[in-house]
């Protein structure tokens, strides 16, 4: 078979990697792929959104099927005009993609379907949310969502009614994020772990992936501002089995009775993203793709040929498929450009990538290019490393120690990714 992967960070990296793995595999194309990437499969220079370009590669190299990484070309509709075009590809529908792609749609399916979300107001006029925030108490902590996509940065935590219009008018006035920020959400804050669900689904049934639980903030102690992802672990401690229970029967079941309520075309991974209130699990956001950097972290895990899952949720035949995962624990920590999730400079070489040789431990390629022939850093998140062993601890030793091979300027790197885990939590 040959199959094509639309992306070019450490998501697309990993899904290559896994399907290379495959004994059904005969050729991997990655459009547009990155200097990691063109290790394990073949580059293919179209971007994400220019869908005939990419349906043409298709067709003119007999491609099986395509798997899409990220969100974007999910929300532009690539799925709609692959089908359109007779082409088979796992991914949601643009209209099933609004429950990552809207946050205030999102929120509509959630109370609709009765689905545990904390409260919110939406507001696509920047004068009623300030006359909202008016009535707000003075010091209270809320949370300020974009409605639209914004690259794991449209989330703000505020600290009183001074911060929450101080961000209101950035996203709605000076347009920090472009168009994402025209519509945003206030909603309440709540001061709980969090937890990563991921799950394959066909639209009819659903299969969860080992629970991850993510580090967002840029710093240390989980200080500095959000970031698409600063290191992951899994399977998490506190994803208990009475908890991924309570959030099967209360959260996972009803949206995917929701998707076929609402007849949306769902072949695909859905991300659900929960925070603890106390023992009560409640969501905070959907993603329509798998995770990035947890795509990283559970793929290492996962003992079943992929390429297997990929026939099942294609033939709508998830439900007859037993998917096995390794009794390990995988730790994934991101090493990423100075400046970033802000400016970062760019274009050096990477050095030590050579001497990871643990058969346990990889190294996926997020924001990499290769230029005359060496690595060099092209993105904020420059790579992933991730090792897998026994008991989390180990995990933990292990990637710290692979981490330290890695050098180039300006590299930085939380120190703590895991810490929950250590501390039971």
């Amino acid at each position: 078979m040959k199959v094509l992967v639309v992306g070019s960070g450490g998501r697309e990296h990993t899904i290559c990697w896994k399907f290379v793995k495959s004994s059904k595999i005969e050729k991997v194309y990655c459009a547009p792929g990155n200097g990691g990437i063109s290790q394990v499969a073949e580059n293919v220079d179209i971007k994400v959104n220019d869908f005939n370009r990419l349906a043409d590669f298709v067709k003119t190299n007999g491609i099986d099927f395509t798997f899409v990484g990220p969100e974007v070309p999910l929300s532009l509709g690539i799925v709609d005009y692959f089908k359109e075009r007779g082409l088979k590809i796992i991914g949601p529908s643009k209209a099933a993609a609004r429950l990552e792609s809207s946050k205030i749609y999102s929120k509509e399916f959630m109370y609709k379907y009765g689905i545990p979300t904390v409260q919110y107001n939406s507001f696509s006029n920047i004068d009623n949310a300030l006359k909202f925030l008016a009535n707000l108490e003075v010091n209270k902590k809320v949370v300020v969502k974009a409605d639209g996509l914004a690259a794991g940065k449209g989330v703000y935590i505020c600290s009183g009614r001074k911060d929450v219009a101080s961000v209101v008018k950035q996203m709605m006035n000076e347009k920090i994020l472009g168009e994402a920020g025209t519509d945003i959400i206030i909603e309440e804050y709540i001061d709980g772990p969090e937890l990563s669900y991921l799950v394959f689904t066909d639209g009819e049934t659903y299969s969860v992936m080992p629970v991850s639980q993510d580090h967002k903030r840029v710093n240390d102690n989980d200080e500095g501002p959000n970031t698409g992802g600063m290191g992951v672990y899994a399977p998490a401690p506190l994803a208990t089995e009475e908890l991924n229970k309570k959030v099967e029967d209360t959260i996972i079941h009803k949206v995917i009775d929701g998707i076929k309520a609402e007849k949306l075309d769902y072949k695909g991974v859905l991300y659900v993203g929960i925070i603890m209130n106390g023992s009560s699990p409640y969501v905070l956001e959907f993603n329509c793709r798998f995770g990035d950097p947890e795509a990283q972290t559970v793929f290492p895990l996962l003992d079943t040929d992929f390429v297997d899952i990929c026939e099942a949720i294609l033939d709508k035949n998830l439900a007859n498929l037993k998917i096995n995962w390794k009794k390990m624990f995988s730790v994934c920590v991101v090493l990423a450009s100075r400046g970033y999730p802000k400016s970062f400079k760019k274009g050096f070489e990477i050095k030590g990538l050579e001497s990871i040789r643990d058969k346990d431990s990889m190294v996926f390629h997020a924001g990499t290019k290769l230029e005359n022939g060496k690595i060099v850093t092209s993105g904020g998140r420059v790579l992933n490393i991730v090792s897998i062993a026994s008991d989390i601890k180990s995990a933990i030793d292990k990637v710290y120690l692979n981490v330290s091979i890695i050098k180039f300027e300006g590299i930085h790197y939380r120190k703590d990714i895991a810490w929950r885990a250590l501390n039971g939590k």
